[in-house]
């Protein structure tokens, strides 16, 4: 199963995340993760290894092997499907989460090495591939009639969305799937998840 960011397993990096951690490895599902705005960076956590699967790097915890966490810019193999992993977004509610003393990550959004990374990638790839699993979306396909009324979007950093736009017009690819924004929609090449479990073909 694809949990297309914030599946709330490394957020608090207490005994709450670790607790969470222990019933999620009693589903008989192995669940693949892209990062999201509300965790930590697997690299960042402590027990995370490195490891090999379905042609990609990925991120596992030794006790959670059905937890695994992609890393931004590998291409993953599924059934002969070539798919690019491209992470992170930015949170909106981050001064809520700071004045209430809630986790936030500087590490939300991708840093300029991870898009340098990506991109290298997908020119490894020919700028062709099958599909592109993220957390946020391309600005021209931002879900706007979900933007929440009383957040100034003139306030919101759009630079990881502006990012994808540049990929998105350069990238010969079938589809797009994407989180981040709470609530199940499509559009064009895009199909956004929420609540929705759909089959990857």
């Amino acid at each position: 199963m694809v949990i297309l960011g914030d599946a709330g397993l490394n957020f608090y990096l207490d005994e709450t995340d670790y607790n969470r951690k222990i019933e999620v490895s009693k589903i008989p599902v192995t669940f693949f993760m892209i990062h999201g705005n509300h965790e930590e960076r697997p690299y960042n956590v402590t027990g995370y290894e490195e490891k090999e699967w379905h042609g990609g790097i990925v991120y596992v915890h030794p006790e959670f092997p059905n937890q695994i966490f992609a890393k931004d810019g590998e291409i993953y193999d599924f059934n002969g499907k070539k798919v690019i992993v491209i992470g992170g977004a930015y949170s909106v509610d981050k001064e809520y989460r700071m004045v209430h003393h809630w986790p936030w990550f500087e590490s939300e959004q991708p840093t300029l090495e991870i898009k340098e990374y990506v991109e290298s990638r997908l020119a490894q790839a020919g700028w062709k591939l099958d599909a592109v699993f993220s957390h946020t979306c391309p600005i021209n396909y931002e879900p706007r009639h979900l933007f929440l009324p009383f957040i100034d979007q003139s306030k919101v950093d759009k630079s990881t969305e502006e990012w994808l736009q540049t990929i998105e017009e350069k990238l010969d690819y079938e589809k797009w799937y994407f989180g981040h924004f709470h609530d199940d929609w499509k559009i064009y090449k895009f199909q956004m998840l929420y609540k929705s479990i759909i089959e990857f073909d």
